[in-house]
Formats: C-alpha cells, sequence, structure tokens
C-alpha cells in the first residue's frame, strides 16, 4: 500500500506476531517452521527477522534452504548455538546484531568452539535504515502513514529538541508496540526501490543464499 506520493505505507506486517508476547511467541513459530533448513540465520528480535524476510522477498530470493530465527535478545544466543552448532544439529549458522551486542554473540560462539559469521548493524537496525534510506525519505514515509504530527511531538521535547534528526527517528522508530516491525518492512522496501540497501542486510543476504 502506497500513500499519495507513491511511498511505501508502513502496515500490519501479515505473518508476524505482535503484543507483549511477541518475542517468546515468534521464536516458538521459527523454531517450529525450521524443517530441514540447511543454513539458519540469528536475529535478535521480530523485526530483525521481518528485515531479513522482506529483503529477500523484495529481491525476489526464494531462500528455500534457509530459515530466518529471532532469539528473544543477543544474551540467549547460546542456547541456539548448542541446538544448531556443530555439537547439536551441525546446521549453517549466520547472524545479525547490534554493534553493542557484537561481544556478547561473539564471546558465546568463543566459549562453544563455534565460528559463525556475524554481521554487525552500526549501532542496530533502525540506524542502517535511516542512513541508508536518509532521513527525508523515512520522514516521508512516515508522512504517508499518518504518523509525521506523533514524531513532530517527539521533536519538540526537550529532551530531543536539539538532537540531530537521524536520533530522533532512531527514538521514534524505536518506540512504540509495533513500530519497529511495521517500519523495518516499509523501510526495508524503500531502501530496495532506491538501491541503497543497509550493508549488514545485504551482506548477509549474499551469505544465506550463498552468493
Amino acid at each position: 500500500m502506497s500513500g499519495r506520493s507513491g511511498t511505501p505505507r508502513p502496515v500490519a506486517v501479515p505473518g508476524y506476531v505482535t503484543g507483549p508476547a511477541a518475542a517468546t511467541e515468534a521464536t516458538r513459530l521459527a523454531l517450529a517452521g525450521v524443517g530441514d533448513a540447511a543454513t539458519i540465520v540469528l536475529v535478535e528480535g521480530v523485526s530483525d527477522q521481518i528485515a531479513v524476510e522482506a529483503l529477500a522477498r523484495a529481491e525476489e530470493r526464494t531462500l528455500a534452504s534457509v530459515a530466518v530465527v529471532p532469539i528473544g535478545g543477543a544474551h540467549g544466543v547460546g542456547r541456539f548455538l548448542d541446538r544448531f552448532g556443530p555439537s547439536g544439529e551441525g546446521r549453517r549458522v549466520l547472524g545479525l546484531c547490534d554493534a553493542g551486542e557484537e561481544h556478547v554473540v561473539r564471546r558465546a560462539g568463543q566459549v562453544r568452539g563455534v565460528e559463525v559469521p556475524w554481521f554487525v548493524c552500526h549501532a542496530d537496525l533502525e540506524d542502517e535504515l535511516i542512513r541508508a534510506v536518509t532521513p527525508t525519505e523515512v520522514i516521508a514515509v512516515l508522512a504517508a502513514d499518518g504518523t509525521l504530527r506523533s514524531f513532530r511531538t517527539v521533536q519538540r521535547q526537550p529532551a530531543w529538541s536539539d538532537r540531530p534528526v537521524e536520533q530522533q527517528l532512531r527514538r521514534f522508530l524505536g518506540s512504540g508496540s509495533t513500530r519497529k516491525s511495521r517500519y523495518a518492512h516499509a523501510l526495508v522496501v524503500r531502501a530496495v526501490e532506491l538501491g541503497r540497501v543497509p550493508a549488514p542486510l545485504a551482506d548477509l543476504l549474499d551469505a544465506a543464499d550463498g552468493r
């Protein structure tokens, strides 16, 4: 769905869970759907899962032998490495994480003797998407969604009024129970349209796809 200017309008993403139990339910559903996937892509949360899978769809990649599994935060990565790594099911494991959590996920692999290629977002997924799409384009997406007024309210708050627009947008996208998921989808689609997919997402998908 698009706004009047043709800018993608965020919508609730079908097939993904929302609400208070979204993190644990998303993990349960992803694990139930792993099947015989040869490659497991570990991501921190639902919005990361949506971004990876939205990119695959937008670029028309089937990823038939790949399963994307949200792990409910970086500190829980160990049990997924135990399950899917060499001492478990022996599947190929890749991962996407935020810069602040890189030491956590790499340490979990080191103590288990598991080498996992981690693709690291500069700060987090929202930061990567804002920088790739550009603040002007992100604001256009907000306008198409009818949430620009809410964003302007954030900009006027004393704690945020003097911050760069990139930080204001990151704060806005990261707040609310569904914003991260809705805008992860819309901004990935826009990034593909603009030919500016964030490097961590593009490189992860290429690796998962065997490119």
